[in-house]
């Protein structure tokens, strides 16, 4: 579903280049719940906009969905980000103008989606179904948090790309948000959770760490895997 090589993503030029992202190389199959992990600076939102086609690599290849987005025009990017990679951002990113329900709904509407659950539905899934026709500027930090997780669900795209999602989110919220997020993953999706949080990489398939923006680990749980209901931060 997923395949980097070799990427690097740079920014600046000569002796000053940092390196956001080095010579990375990693295939993610269908099915997979996958954690990155590192602490802040390591590479984590690098890595998830290139794979979310939001950024585009220095040098190396990126496959999603078997599409090759390192060679893909604009407007092709523009089709992956609608009908292939949903994307919950740390920063919510929702329209101010724009109700939940709305926000969720265009979501939708972009994705093309036909059948499913509603904008509805998938709010009520996340304790929302009493705030569908409240806008951004009504609703709490940890509310617009899950409505912009809501808006991720409903696109059924087959790439779920979760930036810090429980970020903003109270401990019982977040082990909630955190299972219906690894119930996405199954036949014919993959779901990547970025966090600096070593408790939720527990319950992961797999692990993928990130320091300095090098992969230092890739493998399951060390431990072994945990169930949601086990952690605790």
């Amino acid at each position: 579903m997923i395949e980097l090589h070799d990427v690097t993503r740079a920014y600046g030029e000569g002796h000053a280049a940092v390196r956001a992202l080095d010579s990375a190389t990693l295939s993610i199959a269908e099915g997979e719940f996958v954690v990155v992990l590192g602490p802040s600076g390591s590479g984590k939102t690098t890595l998830l906009n290139i794979i979310g086609a939001l950024d585009t690599p220095t040098s190396g290849t990126v496959k999603v969905a078997g599409q090759d987005i390192t060679k893909a025009s604009r407007g092709e990017l523009s089709k992956v980000r609608r009908h292939t990679v949903s994307f919950i951002f740390q920063g919510f990113n929702l329209f101010p103008g724009l109700t939940a329900r709305e926000n969720v709904q265009f979501a939708i509407d972009a994705a093309g989606r036909e059948g499913g659950p509603t904008a509805a539905e998938v709010l009520e899934s996340v304790g929302l179904g009493d705030r569908l026709d409240q806008f951004p500027s009504q609703l709490s930090g940890g509310e617009q948090q899950r409505v912009a997780i809501s808006r991720a669900l409903a696109t059924g795209n087959p790439v779920l790309l979760a930036d810090e999602p429980t970020g903003e989110l109270d401990f019982h919220t977040g082990i909630r948000i955190l299972e219906l997020l690894q119930k996405q993953a199954g036949p014919g999706r993959v779901v990547l959770v970025v966090t600096h949080n070593r408790e939720i990489a527990r319950i992961a398939d797999r692990v993928i760490e990130l320091s300095s923006g090098k992969i230092i680990g890739d493998g399951p749980p060390k431990g072994g895997k945990a169930n949601v209901a086990d952690l605790y931060w």
